[in-house]
């Protein structure tokens, strides 16, 4: 990394030069750490950390304009540190290290030397054969890592008791665990990343190599095919689910180590199942100890609060330095260099195409140019990751190469489909009539982008209410209508993601210090509720042509004009492979011997029925009323639709 290049907002790597670097001789041994920290404003760096018994080393200027540096022999991996910063008004701060590669677990903030190239990836065939899935099955699972199960309190403190006990007996026994012991002096153990076992809060979430032998078989049984993370980049505050961060390149604690993590990621690629993780280009946490006037000035914000506080209570970074295009663009090649994560979904994309995110306000071709460069040069150097924007504006070419004019996303979130969907089944089913075409106005716009369809955590805190519990009517009334939602989800074009809880039917909104609701799989409506989202992802995962969602001839409407009946059908096709035929019911009535022309078919057999009894609704399998004859044109299907009621035909 040259200077010149920085300065220019051209380094992506910045990781690899800023932060601890530990440092080992020929034989593989620890020999050392190199610090090195960007503060172009202060007057004054040192070193203070277990190494050196929280003392002050002194950090040297260095050729490279406002870098400081040390080598400090005594360092070892496991340790803690900080930086402690005079400003030029004699102010002094301590600050975690900005590009650190781990932090302490809350409240704590000092930042951990981790070697980061410790862990050996076995994903070799996954990354050789991976591609961003434009005509592949994409059916996202987010989760919130803290909070999808938890351990048990009472059996995890023992558990840490007795690790603490039989740590301690072989620290008697064997001298070679005095350095271990050391390292656990830091209150992170290397490789689990937790604090001291007697801390009550190391009991609070399972590790990143739990989660793995946890979630690899659930995502597996259930065919997604990709999980999504809401953000692991530290973060002090447990409320902000990890939007508001104070180490952009150090995974969070809470959960283990960078190299946990980076078994974690493993372990999926391994089992076929691809990685995304959210990604915070816009903002950062307040805590003073951070980003915010890290070197006594304004370094990485804007100086004035007007546009530099945003309206989350943390500070909007300055996207017209070129300094700080290099740190958020190393942040963001970082998580797809040194973890092989597969994809990065960009939080509040709206607020970097337009000025606080209001397009009254205007375009801000600085942070577009920004945005621009940042997607160009991940995809020059992961042109198989996934990038996905979080973006509710209509701003045109948001997919669209940026050698085209566009943006450069591969993937963007369709917002206003997921609010017209949600409307629509919040709307009494007497009304529905009035707000028929709510559901087909997505079709007039779809191909304007490569849109992601999701119903996201956004959709299930701060009183909306979960998805199901959205559903209009009473408890035994959602469930019908909650199958023909994620029926019709699955029929419509675009990759899909779902947040964790919605299938299962959870009925309470989500918490972050909550796990999921997991005992209402005892209850036959949800454990119902359950079988058919299963069965729904794996007809998605079985169907080819359910995965060629930007080609106009694989989606039609068959029948979008029963506006007093509230029937939708829906044909996707691929030539080639077996066709899909749906046929919704949206209203609370029996709609009788409705008929509808498949064009071009010779058959039809019945796939999916979202009434049959087995996923709680009141139809034996077999007993469907229904009958497909040969029509000039093709099949003429005749049936009867049960109320809130969707069916499924393979065709061909």
């Amino acid at each position: 990394m040259t200077a010149s290049d920085f300065f220019q907002g051209n380094v992506f790597d910045a990781y690899e030069y800023f932060g601890a670097h530990v440092c080992r001789d020929e034989q593989g041994r620890e020999a050392g750490v190199w610090f090195r920290v960007f503060a172009p404003n202060a007057s004054r760096v040192v070193l203070t950390g277990q190494f050196n018994s929280w003392g002050e080393t002194e950090l040297n200027r260095c050729s490279f304009y406002g870098v400081f540096e040390c080598f400090c022999q005594e360092a070892k991996v496991g340790q803690m540190y900080k930086y402690r910063i005079w400003g030029q008004n004699g102010r002094v701060q301590d600050h975690a290290d900005p590009y650190g590669f781990g932090m302490e677990v809350r409240p704590s903030c000092c930042s951990i030397i981790r070697d980061i190239d410790e862990y050996q990836f076995q994903d070799q065939e996954w990354m050789e054969k991976r591609t961003v899935c434009i005509d592949q099955a994409v059916n996202i699972y987010e989760m919130h890592a803290g909070s999808w199960r938890k351990p048990d309190l009472a059996d995890r403190i023992t558990k840490c008791e007795e690790k603490e006990e039989a740590a301690s007996k072989s620290q008697k026994s064997d001298k070679k665990t005095e350095k271990a012991a050391e390292k656990r002096g830091a209150q992170s153990d290397k490789k689990t990343g937790r604090s001291q076992p007697s801390d009550p809060g190391a009991a609070q979430w399972y590790t990143y190599e739990e989660l793995a032998e946890l979630l690899v078989p659930y995502l597996k049984e259930n065919h997604y095919t990709h999980v999504e993370f809401m953000p692991l980049a530290e973060h002090p505050f447990d409320g902000s689910w990890g939007y508001q961060q104070t180490g952009f390149f150090a995974p969070t604690s809470r959960y283990g180590t960078a190299a946990g993590l980076q078994k974690l990621v493993d372990r999926l690629h391994q089992a076929g199942i691809g990685v995304i993780l959210d990604f915070v280009p816009v903002h950062f946490a307040m805590d003073g100890y951070g980003l915010k006037e890290f070197d006594g000035t304004c370094l990485y914000e804007y100086p004035n609060d007007a546009v530099g506080a945003s309206e989350w209570g943390s500070a909007n970074f300055i996207h017209s330095r070129k300094e700080v295009w290099c740190f958020l663009q190393s942040a963001a090649n970082y998580w797809l260099d040194k973890f092989h994560v597969d994809g990065l979904r960009y939080d509040a994309v709206s607020r970097l195409i337009y000025w606080q995110g209001s397009e009254q306000r205007g375009v801000n071709n600085t942070t577009l140019e920004f945005l621009k460069h940042l997607n160009q040069g991940l995809k020059e150097r992961h042109p198989s990751a996934m990038l996905i924007a979080e973006d509710s504006t209509s701003y045109p070419g948001v997919t669209r190469p940026v050698q085209e004019n566009g943006l450069g996303f591969d993937y963007k979130w369709d917002l206003g489909w997921m609010h017209d969907t949600l409307e629509y089944f919040q709307t009494p089913p007497d009304l529905r009539t009035r707000d028929y075409h709510k559901l087909t106005f997505s079709m007039m716009y779809y191909y304007n982008e490569k849109y992601l369809i999701e119903f996201s955590h956004d959709e299930v805190v701060h009183g909306k209410a979960t998805v199901l519990q959205k559903m209009y009517g009473d408890y035994e009334t959602k469930f019908p209508q909650g199958r023909c939602l994620y029926l019709y989800m699955i029929m419509h074009p675009g990759k899909k993601l779902n947040f964790m809880g919605s299938e299962i039917g959870q009925l309470r909104e989500w918490e972050e210090s909550r796990e999921q609701d997991w005992f209402i799989r005892n209850y036959p409506l949800h454990d119902s509720f359950y079988q058919f989202n299963q069965e729904l992802n794996r007809i998605y995962a079985e169907y080819d042509c359910l995965h060629k969602d930007y080609d106009p001839e694989n989606f039609k409407w068959l029948d979008c004009h029963q506006e007093e009946r509230c029937i939708y059908t829906i044909l996707r096709q691929h030539y080639g492979s077996k066709s899909l035929v749906t046929v919704l019911n949206f209203s609370d009535q029996l709609q009788k011997d409705y008929q509808v022309i498949l064009p071009g078919r010779l058959s039809a057999k019945l796939v999916l029925n979202s009434d049959w009894n087995q996923y709680g609704g009141a139809t034996r399998p077999g007993d469907e009323k229904w009958k497909a004859e040969t029509a000039p044109e093709g099949v003429k299907l005749t049936l009867s639709l049960p109320k809130f009621c969707g069916i499924v035909f393979e065709t061909e």
